[in-house]
């Protein structure tokens, strides 16, 4: 079966919410002496709530509880979204949702986040109107956003479409996962920060959405070939 739809992951992927959240916890944990754990972060990256780690409460606990974590969550929590509420969509994001569109393509944003969160940024992008369905963390039970694969079978069952016809875009390994359990491929397309994690399992990965127009993705999972059989996901190169 071809391709007839794109689900997209939002955060790192439609919007780097990503790399401003490891610059402003660096350069608050820098002011204390202290290093930013990036990698103990990154174990939250694309799952809400998938990982208990609190920049905060660690640096507090770094200073021997001698913070107080509520000051410090505020204050990053406020930097972090002056960052992002600045930042443009990710290269090449309004060319190929246009393109998709222009071919009939139906498309999704499936998100673990809120959907207080997503929506609006996506209309301060002007991208809200671009997507048929946003389905967000709000739309599966608590605790079964990705790495599960609770949103996207969700995805599936309001599009009414099998999994062999839906083509995911993600940033994140736990997204990639929680995908690939819903029986789907994946087309992973790192950010600055997820190029520090392990992205093998995605069936294509890319630089960016800019890198190679999307007709080329969408061949390669078109082909009968190229469709990859349950329980396997070898990565290949654009350039294969």
């Amino acid at each position: 079966m071809r391709i007839q739809a794109l689900l997209f992951d939002f955060d790192g992927l439609i919007l780097d919410t990503e790399t401003p959240q490891v610059e402003v916890w660096k350069a608050i944990y820098a002011e204390h002496g202290f290093d930013y754990p990036v990698e103990d972060w990154c174990q939250t990256i694309g799952g809400w709530g998938a990982s208990t780690f609190d920049p905060a409460a660690e640096l507090s606990r770094l200073h021997g509880d001698k913070l107080d974590v509520e000051t410090l969550r505020h204050r990053g929590e406020s930097e972090c979204n002056a960052l992002i509420d600045a930042s443009p969509a990710m290269p090449g994001t309004g060319e190929c949702l246009e393109w998709a569109k222009s071919k009939g393509l139906r498309i999704a944003i499936v998100s673990s986040s809120e959907r207080s969160w997503v929506e609006p940024h996506l209309a301060r992008l002007g991208l809200l109107s671009k997507f048929e369905r946003v389905i967000t963390g709000d739309d599966v039970a608590p605790g079964r956003t990705k790495p599960h694969p609770d949103v996207f079978l969700k995805a599936l069952s309001v599009l009414r479409l099998s999994a062999d016809s839906a083509l995911v875009v993600e940033d994140s390994p736990h997204g990639i996962t929680a995908a690939h359990k819903a029986g789907l491929a994946v087309l992973a397309i790192p950010n600055p920060v997820t190029k520090l994690l392990p992205m093998q399992e995605a069936d294509l990965i890319l630089d960016s959405l800019a890198e190679i127009p999307l007709r080329h993705v969408l061949e390669r999972f078109d082909s009968p070939a190229a469709r990859l059989p349950e329980g396997t996901s070898p990565t290949t190169s654009p350039t294969d």
